[in-house]
């Protein structure tokens, strides 16, 4: 599955298949009401049929060389039940060798063998952002080409991706880091390496310490406040004190490594830099940890929320049930007909209004023409990003005024097109709710950002599968 630009030498090659072999002669003897599709599978099937799908995978895939890929058309496919029906991979690939009608649609022989959890969960992974972005691109590129891709008028918003993380706390971190530096050392020690490095398992002790910083907690007095600080401070020390253990661990097994490297196992080489890996993320929690305790509150831009998620960042959007979420900031472009022609996954709290301009230059570059008018919120509203969209060709751009607008500004927000606008672009809210609800957007199940990127990207393209489909059948 790695790129053939990256070379075969030393990787598994792996084999190019776009398409399954042909239906078994077991379909011929099925009643015709078994070989039917629900009306939404069948447009989204005979939209997916065109080869123009499988171009963004050929550079993950050898053309001729290794064992053969699972076909790209049934990848494709699974992909689309995952999402419309918010499935994990392993629930997935049940229900589709449970069901004809899923076999049939995914193109998989009636008798065939539905490809394994793994095999669909690295395909996603290594083909990532460039993948999905290709497939985004050539699905808006054919509802272009089909004359249903509508430019007259696009609204643009912004939400949150939470990771996949739990809820964040400084002694958790310390806690879970110390626990998973312990149980890694030891792992590298029973593989032979580092065998006499000392290495103290400080795992109940710093458990022990974050339950009693929620005892403490519930006593709600200024003691109970310096007493939360001192077993932070404990903990700090003692995940400092690991850190050291973890490195010199690393250190030792290196030395060990290095004269026989190619006789030692790759996943040993994997461990050391995890091991490496974590120790340094754990030493930043320790230092966000003792910042918090002298007073000062972490940069929530650099701020570390979860050790297997490091691009994750607290996210503020004034929601009252959840004033802080974890994860990325997303923006959301898309036109009357409900399709996502622009999305945009960063990593932090980024300004709305920056990228609005660029989002909007995308969409004329896809659509082959501006759009006649543009409206976001009151986070865009900044007379530069006004002009900006202007000078792209838009002819009407509705942002509300941050902050008093004048009264010649107060005017021509009151005219009736303008209101109108502003009140068509309430529904970006629900096109968000819609991406959250039914296409995976709630959560990314992917680590880092590019994972994030990956995930939200197959949600829109399987969501405008939805759409477009639904208008060129």
């Amino acid at each position: 599955m790695m790129a053939s630009t990256l070379g075969l030498e030393g990787i598994e090659a792996i084999m190019l298949r776009t398409v399954n072999q042909q239906p078994t002669l077991w379909e011929a003897i099925l009643p015709e009401a078994l070989l039917g599709l629900p009306a939404e599978l069948e447009a989204v099937d005979r939209l997916l049929d065109d080869p123009v799908f499988f171009e963004p995978y050929r550079a993950f895939f050898h053309a001729t060389l290794g064992r053969p890929s699972i076909p790209i058309e049934t990848y494709l496919r699974l992909m689309f039940l995952k999402y419309r029906y918010r499935l994990g991979f392993e629930p997935l690939c049940r229900e589709v060798a449970d069901s004809i009608s899923w076999q049939r649609f995914c193109r998989i022989p009636l008798g065939g063998t539905v490809a394994h959890p793994t095999t669909l969960m690295k395909i996603t992974t290594r083909c990532g952002t460039a993948a999905v972005d290709g497939l985004n691109e050539t699905l808006l590129a054919k509802a272009a080409a089909a004359k249903v891709l509508k430019t007259n008028r696009v609204r643009a918003d912004t939400t949150v991706v939470e990771a996949d993380v739990v809820y964040p706390t400084d002694s958790g971190l310390l806690a879970k880091g110390v626990a998973r530096m312990a149980a890694l050392a030891k792992r590298i020690q029973a593989g032979g390496l580092a065998v006499r490095t000392p290495v103290r398992d400080r795992t109940r002790m710093v458990h022990r310490h974050a339950r009693s910083i929620a005892a403490n907690l519930r006593r709600r007095t200024d003691q109970a406040r310096e007493d939360v600080k001192a077993i932070n401070e404990q903990l700090a020390t003692v995940a400092a004190q690991a850190i050291g253990e973890a490195r010199a661990v690393v250190r030792n097994a290196q030395r060990s490594v290095q004269p026989r490297q190619a006789a030692v196992p790759g996943r040993v080489h994997q461990m050391l830099r995890e091991l490496q890996q974590l120790a340094t993320r754990v030493e930043r929690v320790v230092a966000q940890t003792r910042l918090r305790i002298s007073g000062v509150t972490p940069d929530g831009a650099t701020r570390l929320v979860s050790l297997h998620d490091p691009d994750a960042r607290p996210i503020a959007k004034g929601r009252l049930g959840r004033p802080v979420e974890f994860g990325y900031k997303a923006q959301v472009i898309d036109n009357d007909d409900g399709i996502v022609v622009d999305y945009q996954v960063e990593r932090g709290n980024p300004p709305d209004a920056p990228m609005l301009a660029p989002a909007i230059r995308r969409v004329a570059r896809r659509a082959g023409r501006p759009p006649r008018a543009v409206t976001a919120d009151r986070g865009y509203g900044e007379t530069a990003v006004e002009q900006a969209v202007r000078d792209l060709g838009v002819r009407t751009v509705a942002l509300p005024t941050k902050g008093k607008p004048t009264a010649a500004r107060r005017a021509w927000e009151q005219r009736r097109s303008f209101q109108r606008l502003v009140k068509w672009r309430t529904g970006s809210e629900g096109r968000i709710s819609c991406l959250k609800r039914d296409f995976g957007w709630a959560r990314t199940r992917i680590d880092g950002l590019q994972g994030a990127r990956t995930w939200c990207g197959h949600g829109v393209f399987n969501h405008n599968l939805v759409k477009i489909a639904a208008l060129v059948a």
